[in-house]
């Protein structure tokens, strides 16, 4: 069996930024045990498969994987899958619907932007929380903790989030995944995304921790469209908007990379 994978930039403004996918269309599933090792042997953050859909409601099936873990939602992976399925693999509406376990997925394209109907996921503050949080993030000062899927944590200011140095072995015992963030300087706000328990030390640009950031900033700002930043070293740009309390948008570029074929004996 012979299979197609194409590596692109996601939430990437020029090559070798944003967050890489590994992208591989299906006709139909795989065993999962199969895709978690082509997931590892990959060893990007997300490598994403889609097949047809059946059902009236969606054109694709998604499904992503970390090297270690098969995960409910990724926003990154699936910016990619769509700009395969518009500049590579012809797919001619104007909306691709994924359906995946976090529901139906829309993305939709205007010239390089593409734009992703998300769930809104606002995190709710937590008053008592674990105690070596501060010291995981390397005694940073903490204005606030949250939590939705992940933990959010909210620091003073971007300088903070970005020189933050947490300790990754201590927060995999407490936490699998874990969001910092702050006002930005030229932009709404600036993040970096930590998932120690699914492998991924630090993810370049996630777009699924934007599912909880922007109703976050939304409350924060009182604003509904706004530009943000995730400051890891390859870096990512996005474009968010609160659509409702149900949904939020976001959007982000894409620079293909390569296209490569896998060989399963």
């Amino acid at each position: 069996m012979k299979l197609t994978l194409y590596q692109i930039d996601a939430f990437a403004n020029k090559l070798f930024s944003g967050n890489p996918a590994a992208v591989i269309p299906l006709t139909a599933w795989l065993d999962p045990v199969l895709m978690q090792q082509i997931a590892l042997e990959n060893n990007l953050s997300e490598t994403v498969f889609f097949v047809p859909s059946k059902s009236k409601e969606a054109d694709y099936e998604i499904k992503w994987f970390t090297p270690e873990v098969e995960i409910n939602l990724c926003g990154h992976a699936t910016l990619a899958s769509a700009w395969v399925l518009f500049n590579i693999l012809n797919f001619n509406k104007a909306e691709i619907r994924f359906n995946s376990k976090s529901g139906i997925l829309k993305i939709t394209k205007k010239g390089d932007l593409l734009s992703m109907d998300f769930p809104s996921w606002k995190p709710e503050r937590l008053e008592d929380y674990n105690a070596e949080l501060a010291l995981i993030l390397g005694g940073v000062e903490i204005t606030g903790v949250y939590q939705h899927r992940d933990i959010l944590v909210e620091l003073n200011n971007e300088e903070a989030v970005k020189n933050c140095r947490p300790d990754l072995t201590l927060m995999k015992k407490h936490f699998d995944k874990m969001i910092i963030t702050a006002p930005g300087k030229t932009v709404d706000f600036v993040s970096r995304f930590f998932a120690p328990g699914a492998g991924i030390n630090e993810d370049p640009v996630t777009g699924s921790a934007h599912a909880q950031l922007i109703p976050f900033w939304n409350g924060k700002l009182n604003k509904n469209k706004m530009h943000a930043l995730q400051l890891s070293k390859r870096g990512g740009e996005l474009w968010c908007e609160q659509l409702n309390k149900e949904r939020v948008l976001i959007s982000g570029k894409c620079k293909f990379y390569m296209k490569g074929e896998i060989e399963l004996a």
